[in-house]
């Protein structure tokens, strides 16, 4: 992968399929310390201890579809290359929670990419799932909540085209608006 948002719709894409009902994503760019952390937490099925302990191997996965999971080990490789680290909570029946710190200024470090895409493709997959995305940059945040958007249109479902086209729009101005450009 080569942005890191694609590896946020890897995980979150992760957590709906484990039965998440809220996905929490979270970027965090602290330019004075050099650092940008992601991190995506879900109420899904998490994971019992021994699938927490491979989930790190590329050889493990739980899919049915493929014998691989890249996922998680490319995320990691990624972190350590910039001098981050990745962290993988997950207790069985309450949820998982992936984070990633990364040195923001690395020349190795990823770009962002099209978070606003990434959102948007998994709002318009996952109409039933609840998701909250915050932005941080410096002292300046931006927060999505797909709650408070299905509450404001009422009886036109999130995954129309024209929401989705609201939102995507939404995202990429908040994030303009506080100054993110990682």
């Amino acid at each position: 992968m080569l942005e890191l948002s694609l590896h946020v719709l890897d995980i979150a894409e992760n957590s709906t399929l484990a039965g998440a009902r809220e996905v929490f994503i979270t970027i965090e760019e602290y330019p004075e310390r050099d650092v940008l952390s992601l991190a995506v937490e879900d109420n899904g099925r998490g994971m019992s201890d021994e699938e927490r302990k491979k989930a790190l191997d590329p050889f493990f996965t739980t899919k049915k579809v493929r014998r691989v999971g890249l996922g998680l080990p490319m995320l990691a490789q990624a972190a350590e290359r910039t001098g981050g680290r990745l962290i993988l909570e997950s207790r069985e029946g309450v949820g998982t929670r992936v984070a990633a710190e990364f040195g923001l200024g690395h020349i190795d470090r990823q770009p962002l990419g099209d978070i606003a895409g990434t959102m948007v493709t998994l709002i318009a997959g996952n109409a039933d799932v609840d998701f909250i995305y915050r932005h941080r940059c410096g002292d300046r945040v931006y927060i999505l909540d797909t709650r408070e958007i299905k509450e404001m249109i009422e009886d036109v479902p999130i995954n129309h085209v024209e929401v989705l086209q609201f939102i995507r729009k939404h995202i990429e101005e908040g994030l303009r608006d506080i100054g993110a450009g990682a």
